[in-house]
């Protein structure tokens, strides 16, 4: 029955990914919007709510003795599974589609989306990270770090929103809904029905999200899978099937900069809301120490992963799906390090 629901879950995240898709850049042809806006913004929040809403649920509306610490394993897995794994994703839909592409696997990203998505990302996690060494108590310090981090990815939505629109008509597949409209004869859609699609493909990818990760949860417990493992690999990944749809669709369709800015965008993200959730309701347990040690590790592999992918690029002034692949060696180095961890009772 699990895996029955497993499938169907699935098969509703990825039609959610397909609406949601065509539906945001109709959204940001409507607003007038920038493709970094698009991409790292719109895409990047509305597909990060699934994985946002386990530690929101764990920590703030559940009481348990290990609550708090599968929250806080869930903020720190999803900023490392885009890093890792959504790159080595996005990498192989590279790959597959290069023998379609006429600069093969080079990917024809703005470097400006990325660079603001990458030096946001950079400073945030970096700031998050370092308010787990801060003493628990007194708690204001943490506070103060939980403001900044919200003042700074204000700053950085204002940035994007404030880009000059680069989305056409002409460049847009037609809106999967128009049907459903009775001015269907329009050559661009009414907003009301792209707010509907939009909110259609929401609902479809939180469902499949929710019903996917239960399922995950009911086969992890079944098998004897640790709910560390549970909260840093298992659940991370469920929950990031948007994202990374997202971005092969992106690919497909050869629009590389969004297919990118929904990564990176949902980094910033991940790097910023969630976490400051965990220093407001839960500073105790946003700690570096014995038990938590394995946890923040994720956040080493993140940064060393996003370099390892995004270096080359400055240097090299281009970004290539075989870089991406890079992501799938780090994160295969950290699963071994929890599951060792696990066998090891470290």
């Amino acid at each position: 029955m699990d895996f029955l629901v497993l499938g169907l879950s699935f098969v509703l995240i990825l039609l959610g990914a397909e609406l949601f898709t065509n539906g945001i850049e109709w959204f940001g042809r409507k607003l007038e919007l920038a493709e970094g806006a698009v991409g790292s913004v719109l895409a990047a929040v509305g597909t990060a709510l699934p994985e946002t809403t386990i530690p929101i649920i764990a920590i703030g509306f559940t009481r348990g003795s290990t609550t708090n610490e599968i929250g806080v394993g869930a903020i720190l897995g999803a900023p490392f599974m885009l890093a890792t794994l959504a790159m080595f994703v996005t990498g192989v839909a590279v790959l597959w589609q290069a023998r379609h592409r006429s600069d093969r696997d080079v990917m024809p990203v703005d470097p400006v989306v990325l660079g603001l998505d990458l030096r946001t990302f950079g400073f945030s996690y970096a700031l998050a990270i370092g308010a787990a060494f801060l003493p628990t108590d007194p708690a204001w310090p943490k506070l103060i770090v939980a403001a900044v981090l919200l003042i700074m990815y204000g700053r950085y939505v204002r940035r994007h929103f404030e880009a000059d629109p680069d989305v056409d008509a002409a460049d847009l597949a037609p809106l999967r809904f128009r049907h459903l409209d009775r001015t269907r004869h329009r050559a661009v859609p009414r907003l009301r029905m792209v707010n509907i699609q939009v909110l259609a493909a929401l609902a479809l990818i939180v469902i499949g999200a929710i019903a996917f990760v239960g399922a995950v949860e009911h086969v992890a417990q079944a098998i004897g899978v640790s709910e560390v493992l549970l909260a840093l690999v298992v659940a991370p990944i469920a929950t990031e099937l948007p994202e990374k749809f997202n971005s092969i669709i992106w690919i497909r369709q050869g629009k590389d900069t969004l297919a990118m800015g929904n990564i990176t965008g949902a980094m910033v993200f991940q790097a910023s809301i969630p976490t400051v959730v965990a220093l407001v309701l839960a500073p105790g347990n946003w700690v570096i120490g014995p038990g938590s040690y394995v946890a923040f590790a994720s956040a080493g592999i993140a940064f060393l992963s996003t370099a390892a992918v995004f270096v080359p690029m400055a240097r090299r002034g281009r970004l290539t799906g075989r870089g991406l692949l890079i992501g799938g060696v780090f994160y295969v180095a950290y699963l071994g390090i929890v599951v060792t961890s696990i066998l090891t009772g470290g």
